[in-house]
C-alpha cells in the first residue's frame, strides 16, 4: 500500500474529490495559473496513485464550476480561478455578530415544528422542553453563502412565530425584553460540505466550510437557540488585531 493511499483512507470523501480538492487548491494559490496547460492524465495518475477514471472525474469536476477547459488533442488548460470575495469576518463580540446579521437576506428552506431536540455539548445549557427546527439559506448580492440549521425553543418561537419565518432570528430574539441571555457559546470548525450542503450552497461536495456553532442560554441555563452554520469557505475570513487588548508591544517585552 502506498502512503497516498493510506492518506486517502482517513477520509469518507469520495477519491476523485480529494484529488480534485488539490487540485483546485494548485489554481487558487496560483501554482496553475489561468491559460496554463496542467499535467498529463498519465502524469496525474501517477502523482495521485489513483486510477486514470478517477483522474477524469476530477477535472470533470473542475470543468464544471468553470476551472478547467479540456481540449481535444491539445490537453487540459486552466480556464480560470475560484471567486474568493472573503467579504464576511466572524464577529468575535455578541454585539458586532447581531449587528452583521440583522439586515441578512434569508430563505426559508425547511421548518419542522416538531423537532428532535438538539445534542448539546457540556457547558452548553440544559434542553428546553421542545424545539422548533429552522433551516435557512443566507444570501449576498444573490450567491447563498451560508446555510443555518437553528433549533428555537418553542417558547421563544411562539413570541413571534411569523417573524421568525422571515428575518433572522438572533436579532428579534435580542429585542424581546422579557428574554436574558446569559452566556452566548461561539465554536469555530472546519468541515466539509454534506450533499444537502453543497446543493444549497452550489458548491461542491466535499468542499471545505467555515462551521460555526453559536449557542444562547438564559439566565435559568436553558439552550434557547443552537444554530449550526455551514459558511462558504470563498467568502469567509478571520481577521483579528491581537494586541487591541493589550495595546502595542515594545521588542524585548515579556
Amino acid at each position: 500500500m502506498s502512503k497516498l493511499t493510506s492518506i486517502y483512507d482517513r477520509s469518507r470523501v469520495p477519491l476523485y474529490i480529494q484529488v480534485a480538492s488539490v487540485m483546485r487548491q494548485r489554481i487558487d494559490t496560483g501554482h496553475w495559473v489561468e491559460g496554463d496547460k496542467i499535467s498529463t492524465l498519465e502524469e496525474l495518475e501517477q502523482e495521485f496513485a489513483v486510477a486514470r477514471v478517477t483522474i477524469r472525474q476530477a477535472i470533470e469536476l473542475l470543468r464544471e464550476e468553470g476551472l478547467l477547459n479540456a481540449q481535444q488533442g491539445r490537453g487540459t488548460f486552466v480556464s480560470g480561478k475560484p471567486k474568493h470575495n472573503r467579504w464576511l469576518n466572524l464577529a468575535n463580540d455578541f454585539d458586532t455578530m447581531v449587528s452583521s446579521i440583522k439586515d441578512n437576506v434569508l430563505k426559508r428552506v425547511h421548518i419542522e415544528e416538531i423537532a428532535a431536540n438538539p445534542d448539546l455539548s457540556e457547558g452548553e445549557g440544559t434542553l428546553a422542553d421542545s424545539y422548533v427546527f429552522l433551516r435557512s439559506v443566507q444570501y449576498n448580492d444573490n450567491e447563498p453563502f451560508s446555510v443555518v440549521n437553528l433549533h428555537l425553543a418553542r417558547s421563544i418561537f411562539d413570541k413571534a412565530g411569523k417573524q421568525f419565518m422571515s428575518v433572522a432570528a438572533l436579532p428579534k430574539i435580542v429585542e424581546m425584553a422579557d428574554v436574558t441571555i446569559a452566556h452566548a457559546h461561539q465554536t469555530l470548525t472546519i468541515g466539509v460540505a454534506s450533499p444537502e450542503t453543497a446543493d444549497l450552497l452550489k458548491i461542491g461536495l466535499g468542499e471545505p466550510t467555515a462551521d460555526c456553532r453559536l449557542v444562547l442560554v438564559d439566565d435559568s441555563g436553558i439552550a434557547i437557540y443552537v444554530a449550526d452554520i455551514h459558511y462558504h469557505k470563498n467568502c469567509f475570513a478571520l481577521r483579528n488585531d491581537l494586541l487591541e487588548r493589550s495595546g502595542p508591544r515594545r521588542g524585548g517585552a515579556k
